[in-house]
């Protein structure tokens, strides 16, 4: 976990800030209309997905040790990789408007490995300050490095916390474009006639397993922390 912390923590490099120069011009250029309503639809489409009926899981694991929650969490995101990866696979050889459709539907199965790994952990996934953790780790696995360690900070320390009840301080707007801007290169390979259904599957599969190693260090956090 301290090995995945200092790598969360990890200045960017020079690649790095030359992405963020260049995603950060394209930004600008985009009108503040269009900002506007990617976040809205990003939001509703995000809100949506929390408080579906298709996120329940089961009840909170109870009394297993730690060795065995990691041992079963290993095994749900081997089985959400390998899903993820057969789903990019397929919108990748579609062409352009399935390789739109990947958008929302990756997005699902992300929030549903949260969730089940919520639960694993022992923590009650339809708590509203659980689904902020759960935003707070999809962040920490999608973001650019200064706002990565802004979420890590918040992160640290979170069951002695007072959380916020709804939604309305929360900010949408960063959530979308980190996770637009960490996606958007990848995603757009995955649109390349002939290529796409591997870069695809493997793309997918990589996300997950991003999501998946920073959601097992997160929740190991906490538990280290009681």
């Amino acid at each position: 976990m301290a090995h995945w912390g200092l790598g969360v923590l990890k200045p960017a490099g020079a690649l790095d800030r030359a992405a963020q120069g260049l995603q950060g011009r394209i930004n600008r250029l985009i009108p503040e209309a269009v900002h506007n309503a990617v976040t809205r639809v990003m939001e509703g489409m995000t809100r949506t997905i929390l408080t579906g009926a298709d996120l329940t899981t089961g009840p909170p694991l109870i009394g297993a040790s730690l060795a065995e929650r990691d041992r079963r969490a290993l095994a749900a995101i081997d089985g959400y990789r390998k899903t993820a990866a057969v789903e990019g696979g397929v919108t990748g050889a579609g062409g352009f408007w399935l390789g739109v459709a990947d958008f929302p539907a990756l997005l699902v199965l992300k929030f549903k490995l949260l969730v089940d790994l919520s639960a694993i952990y022992g923590h009650e996934a339809d708590r509203f300050d659980e689904r902020l953790y759960i935003l707070a780790l999809f962040q920490l696995a999608f973001s650019g490095p200064d706002h990565r360690a802004a979420i890590f900070a918040g992160v640290e320390g979170w069951d002695g916390r007072t959380h916020p009840t709804d939604y309305d301080h929360f900010d949408w707007r960063a959530f979308q474009q980190q996770y637009r801007d960490y996606i958007d290169l990848p995603k757009l390979a995955q649109m390349i006639p002939v290529v796409g259904a591997p870069i695809g599957a493997v793309v997918n599969w990589r996300l997950v397993e991003r999501l998946g190693e920073t959601a097992m260090n997160g929740y190991r956090m906490r538990w280290l922390a009681r």
